[in-house]
C-alpha cells in the first residue's frame, strides 16, 4: 500500500512540475517512434529519471549525434535526447529552468571544463548551476533532458508547451513537430 501511495505522489509531483515550468497551454507532446541511435560508450552517464535531478557524464563523450524522425539531433553518450528551453537567454550564463522545472527537465551535467563532442559542430561550453555543478551548453544555451524520455531515441519532450525543443548538431533549435 505504501509503495502505491509513493508512486502516486511521485507522478503527482512530476505532473505539477510539468505544469509549473512549461508555460503555455498544457499541450502534451506527440508520441513518436523511437529513433535509431549511434552506439554509446559503456562508461557514460545514465539517463535521468523523475527522481534524479541530473546525470553526470563519465569519461567519454558528453555530446554526440543520433538520427531521429526529425533528422539528426544532439544526444548524450547514452543516446538520450537533449533539449533547449526557449525561456533561457543565450550567453546569459544562467538557466531559466529552476525548482520544480528541474524535476521534469534535468540539466545535462559534466565534470569537464571542456565537454567532449562527437559530430556536434555548434559551440559547446558550460555554465555553473546554483548548486555549483557544470551544466553543458550548446551555442550559449543550456541543455536538458526530459524525464519522460526513458530510452535512447525517445523525443517525447519535443515541442512541449511550445517552449522545449531538440537541438541539431549545429546548435539550432528544431521547431518541427515530432512525427
Amino acid at each position: 500500500m505504501k509503495k502505491h501511495v509513493g508512486t502516486g505522489l511521485t507522478i503527482l509531483a512530476l505532473a505539477a512540475a510539468l505544469a509549473g515550468c512549461a508555460g503555455g497551454s498544457g499541450t502534451t507532446p506527440a508520441a513518436s517512434t523511437p529513433a535509431a541511435t549511434t552506439a554509446a560508450p559503456a562508461t557514460s552517464s545514465a539517463a535521468p529519471n523523475a527522481t534524479s535531478s541530473a546525470s553526470t557524464a563519465a569519461a567519454g563523450v558528453d555530446l554526440m549525434i543520433a538520427s531521429s524522425s526529425l533528422g539528426d539531433i544532439v544526444v548524450d553518450s547514452k543516446g538520450m535526447s537533449l533539449y533547449y528551453f526557449t525561456k533561457d537567454v543565450k550567453d546569459s550564463g544562467t538557466s531559466a529552468c529552476t525548482e520544480g522545472c528541474l524535476t521534469a527537465w534535468p540539466p545535462l551535467l559534466t565534470t569537464s571544463d571542456e565537454p567532449k563532442v562527437e559530430g556536434v559542430t555548434g559551440t559547446v561550453g558550460t555554465i555553473t548551476t546554483p548548486e555549483g555543478a557544470k551544466q553543458v551548453t550548446l551555442n550559449g544555451m543550456p541543455l536538458y533532458y526530459f524525464a519522460k524520455d526513458t530510452k535512447a531515441g525517445d523525443i517525447l519532450g519535443q515541442g512541449v508547451n511550445d517552449v522545449w525543443y531538440l537541438a541539431d548538431p549545429a546548435g539550432e533549435m528544431i521547431k518541427t513537430a515530432a512525427k
